[in-house]
């Protein structure tokens, strides 16, 4: 039985931090560190501070890390309220890449690795990177990974280039994917490797100019120039790498999910005062039929995705992979949530293509939503194998 009720100790929790984000987070929207390429390193070292202050900072973290660890329900309720800003989730630090890196890093890097890459992460004194995408080779397909690590029977040689890597400038922890080469020592395959951002051998080309405008410190183009690793390095078992990132992908899904449901919720209650409020020939917007089904719709689009999403959730507290799922979930919700922020701009009129209200920015950065963590037409193409797989 599943039971939509959320109990008061979860209600009072996002209700806190619903009421840090719009009182504390909401105010720095419009402030100059909020650059082109995202909030830079100053901004979210101050925000991350205003976090930690009310007790708030990295909530979800497992217990033994500090945090609270809460379920994938429990997230869902949470991370929406976070997403009520866009700099919510930086502030509390909850944000990608490093809240699915975390997540990914708690489940398989061993004590050492853990105290000197994920500790500084949750506890907000340093950023991560998850470097996989390639422009000619790995992304929505990651049998294309080119990047390629040479054993020298001591140490792991790194050569190759990557782009879109999210706030690759400035961060420390690195998570790496590259194809380690048939070697006489042993395994091969795609690996992946973590390591220090400042290491030898990592080299920043530059930032990316892109349209979502939410992540720290932006998109980067890096090139790997003989970056040498130690065989500790490895990130759990070597040629095990695209198994680990599905273990990462169906939960950073559903966060993403959680995050935008948030942001998009906050773009329809703007829209929704402004059409209470704003008239045109002779009533308020939101009497006139157009602009009343423009609200339905968007209603209707939050509830159905906020469902969605728990069910998702649902699903990995029972223990599934969710790999189906969330497909399923971030397919729809993703397309759904794009058409609420682009009814939204619609119903705002000029103020609505203006950086007057959040709400162009959050259309903007839900365009590029549409794309991470791959396209919807990966996931649907990954959704009809399922279903023809499946017995009738």
């Amino acid at each position: 039985m599943i039971d939509f009720e959320i109990p008061d100790e979860l209600a009072a929790l996002r209700d806190e931090v619903r009421a840090f984000v719009a009182d504390k987070v909401v105010p720095y929207e419009t402030d100059p560190r909020v650059t082109r390429h995202g909030p830079n390193e100053d901004l979210r070292t101050e925000l991350v501070g205003l976090a930690r202050d009310a007790g708030l900072l990295t909530f979800q973290a497992p217990r033994r890390l500090g945090g609270r660890e809460p379920s994938h329900v429990e997230q869902a309720v949470l991370f929406e309220a976070a997403g009520w800003s866009t700099l919510g989730p930086v502030a509390l630090n909850c944000a990608a890449p490093d809240e699915g890196n975390m997540f990914l890093l708690s489940k398989i890097a061993d004590p050492a690795q853990t105290e000197e890459f994920l500790v500084p992460v949750v506890e907000g004194r340093q950023r991560s990177v998850f470097a996989m995408t390639e422009p000619e080779g790995a992304g929505s397909d990651p049998n294309q990974l080119a990047t390629e690590a040479i054993f020298d029977g001591t140490d792991y040689v790194i050569n190759g280039r990557k782009w879109l890597i999210t706030g690759a400038r400035g961060a420390r922890t690195w998570i790496i994917m590259a194809r380690v080469a048939p070697n006489s020592s042993g395994a091969d395959g795609p690996t992946l490797f973590l390591c220090d951002g400042d290491t030898p051998g990592i080299e920043i080309e530059r930032i990316m100019d892109t349209m979502d405008r939410n992540y720290v410190e932006g998109h980067g183009v890096v090139v790997f120039n003989d970056l040498r690793l130690p065989a500790s390095a490895v990130l759990g078992e070597i040629g095990q790498a695209f198994r680990y990132a599905q273990l990462r992908l169906a939960p950073a899904r559903l966060t993403h999910c959680m995050r935008w449901l948030g942001a998009a919720s906050r773009a329809h209650a703007i829209a929704v005062e402004h059409a209470r409020t704003r008239t045109a020939f002779g009533k308020p917007l939101g009497e006139h039929q157009g602009v009343g089904f423009m609200i339905a719709d968007n209603e209707i689009a939050l509830q159905q995705c906020r469902l969605a999403i728990w069910w998702a959730c649902w699903t990995l507290d029972q223990g599934a992979k969710g790999r189906h799922e969330s497909s399923m979930v971030k397919s729809m919700v993703s397309e759904e949530l794009f058409k609420v922020a682009d009814r939204c701009v619609q119903i705002l009129g000029g103020i609505g293509i203006s950086d007057e209200t959040p709400v162009g920015a959050i259309f903007s950065d839900i365009r590029a939503f549409r794309l991470y963590d791959g396209p919807t037409e990966v996931h649907k193409y990954a959704i009809a194998r399922q279903a023809l797989r499946s017995p009738s």
